[in-house]
């Protein structure tokens, strides 16, 4: 840092600390999310209709950052939009516990998601501050890793609170991690108030150069369209969970445990893509096409083994995106535009899995092969738009 700066603490622990501040996040939202799939079907929803209801909330959380990554950088308010998005998140799901009806608890669902569209292009962008001489891969696989431990903790005291209590016990108790995340994101704000000033190799990172005005590459737009095309073939856990319920494949307080596991192992997956990424680059990514095309085998099957075992691939590509993928953005864009690049990677991203979402839900209430066989389709698509992405000498 440099002399004088008023941030206390070094650009690692202030990845670490958010790392935790998203941790605490996670294990509220997370939490939730591993029993909105069946708590919806206890309310009357289709598959189709959770498909559409989840896909929205992705949508929202990634589509909308159109608008709130451009306002992160015109406003340059990053610490205000950070704790705004962690605030409406972490009274949505409380809420949760006293919905009656379907379409209250698919507006707070949605909701809930909406607040990662505020928080995350300012918060990746203070990260990419940070990240400057750590290694982006690292920096982010770091931050990623304490992210889902969170996402591993919350689903089990859901699936304790679902024994105990029922679905709506469950929602309710989330709120105290909630007031927890928010404590330790004050401070951080007090401890770090600029985080711009980590930013220490103007001469070397690429991040660093631009105006505000400057034209997004090429690049970044190619790799805009490989993650789309990845991401429509990639189910969210609501449908995967949906299966778990309609079908007796496991019992209700099982099936959040599942998720808990596939936390586990992506963030076991985000700590080895992120160091392997700043080794070898983009092509590090390959790997998560292939797996993305076996989730539906396993997961929806009606055998606990192989549903386990899909559990635990669809998390090691939950890791490899919440790391790679956004770390690869910052080595790709000049630094004036970052939220912007941000706002838009993650509304391709998201209008993608919107997309996907909803057709592999419709599937499955028609055709489990037939939802295969669009999975596989889709990552073929993805890997003729990688090609010219790894065909670069740096693989960046």
């Amino acid at each position: 840092m440099p002399p004088g700066s008023p941030n206390r603490l070094t650009p690692m622990r202030f990845v670490l600390a958010f790392g935790v501040v998203s941790m605490l996040a996670d294990f509220v939202y997370e939490g939730a999310r591993s029993i909105v799939g069946p708590y919806l079907a206890t309310l009357g929803a289709t598959a189709a209709l959770v498909g559409i209801v989840t896909g929205l909330g992705e949508a929202a959380a990634l589509v909308l950052r159109l608008v709130t990554g451009p306002l992160s950088d015109r406003t340059q308010r990053h610490w205000a939009l950070s704790i705004g998005g962690y605030l409406i998140t972490v009274i949505s799901v409380p809420l949760l516990a006293i919905t009656q009806s379907l379409w209250p608890a698919a507006a707070l669902v949605i909701a809930e998601r909406f607040g990662k569209a505020v928080r995350t292009p300012a918060r990746d962008t203070m990260l990419a501050q940070a990240s400057t001489d750590l290694g982006r891969g690292t920096a982010f696989a770091a931050h990623e890793a304490l992210d889902q431990s969170g996402a591993l903790l919350g689903p089990l005291l859901v699936a304790g609170m679902v024994v105990v209590s029922g679905y709506r016990a469950a929602f309710l108790v989330l709120a105290v991690p909630g007031v927890l995340a928010l404590a330790v994101l004050s401070w951080l704000r007090r401890a770090v108030p600029r985080p711009a000033l980590f930013e220490t190799t103007t001469a070397r990172s690429p991040l660093l150069a631009g105006e505000p005005g400057s034209t997004l590459p090429r690049r970044f737009w190619v790799y805009c369209a490989f993650t789309a095309a990845s991401m429509a073939g990639f189910a969210t856990f609501g449908v995967l969970s949906y299966h778990l319920q309609v079908r007796h494949v496991l019992p209700p307080a099982i099936i959040p445990v599942t998720y808990s596991v596939a936390m586990a192992v992506a963030a076991l997956a985000a700590l080895a893509s992120g160091r392997l990424y700043d080794r070898i680059g983009l092509r590090g990514l390959i790997v998560a096409l292939p797996l993305t095309a076996i989730v539906p085998v396993l997961s929806f099957s009606t055998d606990p083994t192989w549903v386990w075992i899909g559990a635990a691939v669809w998390g090691a590509v939950v890791g490899i995106h919440g790391s790679t993928l956004r770390a690869a953005v910052a080595d790709m864009v000049p630094r004036a535009r970052l939220g912007t690049a941000y706002g838009i990677f993650t509304a391709a991203y998201g209008v993608a899995w919107l997309i996907g979402s909803t057709v592999i839900g419709a599937l499955y209430d028609y055709s489990i092969s037939l939802t295969v066989d669009f999975t596989v389709a889709t990552q073929v698509v993805a890997l003729v738009l990688f090609a010219p992405l790894a065909r670069r000498p740096d693989g960046r």
